[in-house]
């Protein structure tokens, strides 16, 4: 399913969610919109290392990040395990592989960088490496 957010354009594997695409799609305009900040959707997780990594990532709040360390700890894996199977997450933004950063940059992201601290800066979160005012 492809969807547009923010001016950019993503592509999602619904058949991973248990819902209409229009229910989606409405759930993805009212995050948009600043309605919405978890979403009410029943996600079909992998029997997989991404599977696991999927799930924790669900668990971080809107507004707040972890580290691929952090979740690397919490899984008992490497950091760098966690970054390949975020860039292997197949419902970006739903599960939320942008909150996952590096412990002092953003890092990597599938839909772009520019993309990832948009909507980080959509949820409030503070961003690793960006210079605070002064």
């Amino acid at each position: 399913m492809d969807i547009r957010l923010f001016g950019y354009d993503r592509e999602l594997d619904d058949s991973r969610i248990d819902a209409a695409p229009e229910t989606i799609r409405e759930q993805l305009r009212e995050y948009e919109r600043g309605t919405r900040t978890t979403f009410d959707l029943e996600i079909e997780y992998p029997d997989t290392f991404t599977g696991s990594v999927m799930r924790a990532m669900a668990q971080i709040p809107s507004g707040e990040t972890r580290t691929y360390g952090d979740l690397a700890a919490t899984l008992e894996t490497a950091p760098i395990a966690v970054g390949q199977a975020c860039s292997r997450n197949p419902i970006p933004v739903i599960v939320p592989c942008h909150r996952v950063v590096g412990a002092d940059s953003l890092v990597g992201y599938a839909g772009g960088v520019d993309l990832k601290r948009h909507l980080l800066e959509h949820e409030g979160a503070v961003i690793p490496g960006a210079s605070s005012p002064d």
